[in-house]
């Protein structure tokens, strides 16, 4: 006998709720985006919405330090800090996790210089 009266209500229930809340998330992700700029630019995908988690790209620690709230505000968002990127960039955190997949910290590091966001300072000392 379960303790449960009807578990079949009772999951029904939980998935309609799970489906508000992921709405409403979305709301926030949306919100947050364009609080930052993010949808008014042309290199930032317009399906981010479909995507399980979003991989934010920042410059440096300081946005990363300023954003740090919003990491646990709003799910589905996960943060690289990317020194050689120009500005914030956002990718399908699903890309990140195959991409980094068995590669080392300095291999990491490596390829962040010409992706994620990664732009490669040219060396101005010889020019």
């Amino acid at each position: 006998m379960s303790v449960i009266k009807d578990e079949k209500k009772l999951l029904s229930t939980i998935k309609r709720i799970d489906e508000k809340i992921d709405k409403i998330n979305d709301q926030k992700i949306v919100a947050f985006f364009d609080s930052l700029g993010l949808t008014e630019r042309e290199d930032v995908p317009k399906n981010f919405l479909d995507w399980d988690t979003i991989l934010i790209v920042v410059p440096d620690r300081h946005i990363s330090h300023e954003l740090k709230y919003y990491k646990f505000s709003i799910s589905r968002l996960f943060f690289v800090t990317n020194p050689y990127a120009d500005k914030i960039h956002i990718y399908n955190f699903d890309e990140w996790k195959n991409v980094t997949r068995n590669k080392s910290q300095f291999q990491i590091r490596e390829m962040m210089k010409t992706s994620f966001g990664g732009v490669k300072k040219a060396n101005t000392e010889n020019e």
